[in-house]
């Protein structure tokens, strides 16, 4: 299994930080680039405990669909996603706000394995594990430029 920690440091108020990450039309902007929506289960608005959204999204070439439901939630310190039914063997997503003085520090635990025994190993080594890194950073820097203008009006 491997998992990627994030710490992104975001000059807003933690509560603005927690909903616009579980925003799933904040989300389908930062995913822009993989044409991913959200096709059932919470299409629009804010997800919370025990919802699920399934998510419809082309990496490397390919479509690919993931359902993943909202396992944990304390509004506004964490909430974790998990995959239930996607490519992956195994997702799991935990989300983490901290307040340090004026900013929140977002803390994101994104941990992952492929089927396909050691072939799936060596994939999420070589391939996975970076172009995730790079989705998370993305998704993390479309967090923090909205949390720190007025964009996050347009979106809670």
């Amino acid at each position: 299994m491997n998992t990627i920690v994030l710490k992104t440091i975001i000059n807003a108020p933690i509560e603005r930080c927690f909903h616009l990450s579980t925003s799933i039309d904040l989300h389908k902007i930062s995913a822009n680039k993989s044409k991913e929506e959200a096709i059932g289960g919470v299409t629009q608005g804010l997800i919370k405990l025990n919802e699920t959204v399934t998510w419809r999204a082309k990496h490397f070439g390919l479509w690919h669909r993931m359902r993943v439901k909202i396992t944990a939630y304390e509004s506004p310190h964490y909430f974790v996603d998990e995959m239930l039914e996607g490519s992956f063997k195994f997702m799991k997503h935990k989300h983490e706000f901290k307040v340090s003085g004026k900013d929140t520090i977002m803390i994101d635990t994104f941990s992952f394995s492929s089927p396909l025994g050691i072939l799936g190993r060596i994939v999420d080594d070589l391939i996975l594990k970076k172009y995730m890194t790079k989705f998370l950073l993305e998704r993390n820097e479309m967090i923090k430029e909205f949390a720190e203008s007025e964009k996050w009006k347009q979106i809670l």
